[in-house]
């Protein structure tokens, strides 16, 4: 089991941006795959981001396609999601989440199959 640490969070106007990270200690992140899933307040979970273990591929649902990026930064053993042009709608607590040697490409962005969550880090957008 992996204990992840979300931060970055805060409260910026529409068509700013923000860096989340997730962080995690006593384990490489390298060998897991790495998803973002952000919920907002009478909304379902929403899979937003991934990146496959060991740098393989990533993967963004549409509706941040283009804004955000996924990446990581071995040195620091942590996963970043740079978000860019953010609007009001992507308020939501942002949750990063981890399974070992998972591939986006082949499972998606799935939260039923990752393992290990994080507290989730909020983000408020002001129009």
């Amino acid at each position: 089991q992996v204990q992840l640490v979300e931060s970055g969070g805060g409260f910026v106007q529409s068509g700013r941006s923000l860096n989340l990270s997730c962080a995690a200690s006593g384990v490489s992140l390298d060998m897991y795959g790495i998803g973002w899933f952000r919920q907002a307040p009478g909304k379902e979970r929403e899979g937003i981001a991934c990146i496959s273990a060991t740098g393989g591929p990533t993967q963004y649902a549409d509706s941040v396609k283009g804004r955000f990026t996924i990446f990581r930064d071995n040195t620091k053993n942590a996963v970043y999601l740079q978000m860019n042009s953010l609007k009001p709608e992507d308020t939501a607590v942002y949750y990063c989440a981890a399974r070992t040697w998972y591939s986006c490409s082949v499972y998606g962005i799935f939260a039923q199959a990752m393992h290990d969550w994080g507290k989730g880090t909020l983000v408020t957008v002001s129009s």
